[in-house]
């Protein structure tokens, strides 16, 4: 059996798609699996089970990107196509069954209308893919028990929490309950440069040089004790790994992009959804949620 899966170009998106796939794992054991996904959830998919292989599907002029999808594939005979961007293009390809998300947004979980394209309500949980070796680097990284994950940075400005505010907050918990510090952001300059100022401010906590895969990444969150962070990729990953999460939200929609998993909780900057500035969002709220997601751990 060859199943087809058309994810997300975000890392997030891409991150609450996962269950879909567990769930797709667990009821057809002999399956095959193709991925598709933008460039930066690439790393997400590397451990699957049964994954054949994963197409990295680049933003190309006048749409050129889905022609290139459809030559990789039209030579498949597919048992399932999944699209979950609501594109034509499994239309065109030789396909048994088709599940396809209806494009655009709208109101609601994102991950409610995931779980909806294969009739699956409550939607699967998240789930985060390690290897052996992912997870030996990571304890190498974090020995021991007792780290906090701090995920200062997001993919535009407006989402991040002042990095003044992420450091009062460790300072506080790491005197009440003696986590120590890790540091996590994606690759590149603009990543390095929102957490730079966090890294400078607790000089010990864990780098972890933004040049991790997504597979020790999510080794490395599953070793912490808690999370505590901006709406992101990095959110929902450590959500789907089983870290107690929180999220931090301002002008971002709660509503639709909660982090989803075992243990998990979010806090709000004041305001209208959607409209509110998270430099509203005080050091003493966030820490009474992550007060008390630890007592919940």
């Amino acid at each position: 059996m060859r199943i087809l899966f058309i994810s997300s170009t975000r890392l997030g998106d891409a991150v609450l798609s996962t269950g879909l796939l567990d769930h797709l794992l667990r009821l057809y054991p002999q399956a095959r699996f193709t991925i598709v996904c933008g460039p930066v959830a690439a790393g997400l998919f590397d451990r699957m089970p049964r994954r054949d292989r994963t197409i990295v599907m680049t933003k190309r002029r006048w749409d050129l990107h889905w022609l290139a999808l459809w030559r990789s594939c039209v030579t498949t005979r597919w048992d399932l196509c999944v699209d979950l961007r609501g594109s034509a293009v499994t239309f065109f390809l030789w396909g048994r069954r088709r599940a396809v998300m209806r494009g655009g947004r709208r109101p609601g979980a994102r991950i409610a209308h995931l779980g909806r394209v294969l009739g699956l309500t409550p939607p699967p949980m998240p789930v985060a893919w390690t290897g052996a070796e992912d997870r030996a680097r990571a304890e190498a990284t974090l020995p021991g028990d007792g780290w906090i994950a701090l995920a200062p940075t997001a993919n535009w400005a407006g989402k991040v929490w002042p990095a003044e505010r992420f450091v009062a907050l460790c300072r506080v918990l790491s005197a009440e309950t003696g986590l120590r510090p890790v540091v996590v952001y994606g690759p590149g300059p603009l990543e390095r440069a929102m957490a730079a100022q966090v890294i400078a401010a607790l000089p010990d906590a864990v780098d972890s040089g933004g040049s991790l895969s997504l597979a020790e990444v999510a080794a490395l969150l599953a070793r912490c004790t808690l999370f505590v962070g901006n709406d992101s990729g990095l959110m929902h990953l450590a959500a789907a790994a089983g870290t107690p999460t929180l999220g931090l939200f301002g002008p971002s929609r709660v509503s639709e992009y909660a982090p989803v998993g075992r243990c998990v909780a979010h806090v709000i900057a004041p305001g209208a959804e959607g409209r509110a500035p998270i430099a509203g969002l005080t050091v003493e709220d966030a820490l009474a949620a992550a007060r008390d997601l630890l007592r919940r751990t």
